[in-house]
């Protein structure tokens, strides 16, 4: 019996060994900056295969709705984007031409982006601009909200060269915008949405802009993060948080810190972008949870909100009574503040939507004034 005993713990004493100095290794392979860009751009997974991005029909879009684009990079990069018509300007030009319309041109596009109003789309890792999920959205933007959509594919997708990195995504969502402009839209036209990594992305575009005192329609972020080191903490890789360990301790957090080479961190700069900003975040997600975009909206709220008391963050630290009752009082205030500042409202199979000053594209539409043709 005692063999037997000595011969399951010593199995088991190697196999932790074993799985330590995997995990181990694993964790420094995420730090070679080529593994770590495939890991968090995902961009090598091409769905779907075999994509025709010169015939966007093959997609699922509808006949000459959308124009396939080049476009060049001030670091000569060429990217590959698709521009989507509104539907309202699709239709008229659609009976205008018969049943068999033509693939429509840079100068249909022009007179397009002057009579209605942009999505500048920033999808999230992986796939391309013909994921059917995003197809899914531009489908139902240009009918419902009456936007063209221009979706492009950053550095590294799709049919775009070069790789990507944090400052070449914001080089490509800048080159997007400015086509835009150059073709014929107002800036004011121009809505910025992203998803997931695209919130990122479209926020440090926001930031550029802001900048060179351009002011956009608004910026939409659908499933937002914080920042890139507090995501990786909780993302799931097969289900599994293995990052997550690494909290646990000082030198794990630390070496976290150097490993992670890429910032996206919305939360240090929204606060600068003086713009509407919509938030939205599904309950149910699992990747990024909405406490993310939680903290993001109590962040733009905290400067306009009534100052609170700090409280003793040491242990063994006690609040007299009156400091606690003041604690207290001011919480109430913030508390009611809020109240009066935020609308919130729950999205039936989706989650909740929050905005201060029917389906999440609605209130998108509503808070930016889009939908009427």
């Amino acid at each position: 019996m005692a063999t037997l005993t000595n011969g399951f713990l010593s199995k088991a004493h190697r196999f932790f060994t074993y799985l330590g100095v995997f995990y181990a290794v694993g964790i420094l392979l995420l730090g070679i900056p080529t593994i770590q860009r495939y890991v968090l751009y995902q961009h090598i997974f091409r769905w779907p295969l075999f994509t025709d991005f010169n015939i966007p029909e093959s997609s699922g879009l509808a006949p000459g709705k959308t124009l396939n684009l080049k476009l060049s990079t001030s670091d000569n990069i060429t990217l590959g984007a698709w521009f989507i018509l509104s539907d309202g300007y699709y239709q008229r030009n659609f009976h205008a031409n018969g049943p068999d319309v033509p693939p429509i041109t840079l100068d249909v596009a022009a007179n397009a982006l002057r009579k209605r109003p942009t999505i500048l789309y920033l999808h999230g890792t992986a796939g391309n601009r013909a994921t059917p999920s995003r197809i899914h959205h531009y489908s139902r933007w240009t009918s419902r909200l009456q936007v063209n959509v221009l979706a492009v594919d950053y550095r590294g997708f799709g049919d775009s060269g070069g790789q990507p990195d944090e400052a070449g995504l914001e080089l490509d969502a800048y080159t997007a915008f400015q086509w835009l402009v150059d073709h014929g839209s107002l800036p004011m036209d121009i809505l910025i949405v992203g998803h997931s990594l695209g919130t990122a992305v479209a926020s440090n575009l926001a930031k550029r802009l802001v900048q060179e005192n351009i002011k956009p329609r608004g910026l939409s972020l659908l499933a937002p993060f914080s920042s890139l080191s507090v995501v990786v903490e909780t993302y799931p890789l097969f289900g599994v948080p293995i990052l997550q360990p690494l909290q646990s301790f000082s030198l794990g957090r630390k070496l976290m810190k150097r490993l992670i080479r890429e910032e996206f961190n919305t939360l240090s700069i929204l606060q600068e972008l003086n713009m509407p900003i919509f938030v939205a975040h599904a309950t149910s997600d699992v990747e990024i949870p909405h406490w993310h975009s939680q903290t993001l909206i109590e962040h733009l709220l905290n400067p306009i909100l009534p100052p609170s008391l700090n409280i003793p963050s040491a242990p063994g630290n006690t609040l007299s009574e009156e400091a606690f009752k003041a604690y207290k009082e001011s919480m109430a205030k913030r508390h009611e503040a809020r109240a009066l500042l935020v609308k919130k409202k729950e999205v039936e199979k989706f989650g909740f939507v929050e905005e201060f000053e029917e389906g999440v594209q609605d209130e998108m539409g509503q808070m930016f004034g889009l939908g009427a043709i």
